[in-house]
């Protein structure tokens, strides 16, 4: 990821800002210490997903990952 001192930053903030308008992800830097990281506005973020969030909500059948030969042939018969 390119870093860019933030003088810089001040004197190419039009170009930079069409950089990150096109996808380009870059951090801002002061004495060499990133402050800042810029993304395009449409890069979203991605949602926590949290372990264990459906417990106590749905139950698992004790058998869930056992099958006969029966079960498992009729995925691969055709139909």
């Amino acid at each position: 990821m390119r870093i860019i001192n933030i003088h810089e930053a001040k004197t190419h903030l039009s170009r930079l800002v069409e950089n990150a308008a096109n996808g380009e992800i870059f951090m801002i830097a002061k004495a060499g210490r990133p402050l800042v990281k810029v993304v395009p506005l449409d890069a979203g973020t991605q949602e926590v997903r949290r372990i264990g969030f459906l417990k106590g909500r749905i139950s698992v059948p004790d058998d869930f990952d056992r099958m006969d030969l029966q079960e498992l042939s009729s995925f691969s018969e055709p139909r």
